[in-house]
């Protein structure tokens, strides 16, 4: 993949690219603040985008408000935001938009889950970092409340992009037990019958809401 790295600090810039290098990706521009971000995007057109969500001139949510830009320029670029801290206001609200996904800084260093979670979100996909996931299954609503501890689990992975495959790889249950499940949240939440991939995109968003 052709790819964008868009990260303030030099040392941790240099080792993303060297990560992606090495993996085999081509990184086609590395940048430290929010503006080189965006002409890079626009000049380039890579693949796919790694931000940093704090970045140059204000050091605030610059990298999120050029991720922002870039979604209502090009709706299906796709971008991994990267985080020191759970900053979930203005970053999980671009997940309904597909092609996108949120991580802890930390969570690069899990080469293996990061480069899956890139390739996740190449592929249209989304990838959010189990921590956040946690932070916002802790925040109930009505909706959300109403679901069992399994498939709260069930859903929280949804969340993070895995398939029902996946799922069931990762709980040690059968597959037909997760389709199992996703049905049983699709009645608790009170999605209509409609195709399975919108239904998902829906029960996540539901999820998201509890923030």
């Amino acid at each position: 993949m052709r790819v964008i790295v868009a990260e303030d600090s030099a040392l941790f810039r240099e080792g993303i690219v060297r990560l992606l290098q090495d993996a085999g990706h081509e990184v086609v521009a590395a940048v430290g603040d929010a503006q080189a971000l965006v002409d890079a995007v626009r000049g380039r057109r890579p693949d796919i985008a790694v931000i940093d969500v704090r970045m140059p001139p204000t050091m605030s949510d610059d990298g999120v408000q050029a991720a922002r830009l870039l979604r209502r320029e090009l709706p299906d670029f796709p971008m991994l935001l990267l985080s020191q801290h759970i900053e979930t206001t203005n970053s999980v609200p671009l997940v309904s938009t597909g092609a996108f996904g949120y991580l802890l800084k930390d969570r690069v260093l899990h080469v293996d889950d990061f480069l899956s979670a890139l390739a996740r979100v190449a592929a249209g996909g989304s990838a959010l970092d189990p921590e956040v996931v946690a932070a916002l299954i802790n925040a109930q609503n009505t909706q959300i409340a109403r679901l069992s501890e399994r498939e709260h689990d069930v859903l929280a992975l949804v969340a993070e992009g895995h398939s029902n495959t996946a799922i069931a790889a990762r709980l040690v249950i059968a597959e037909r037990t997760v389709e199992a499940h996703m049905r049983s949240i699709f009645q608790k939440l009170n999605l209509p019958d409609s195709a399975e991939s919108n239904r998902r995109i829906v029960a996540v968003l539901t999820y998201l809401k509890s923030l």
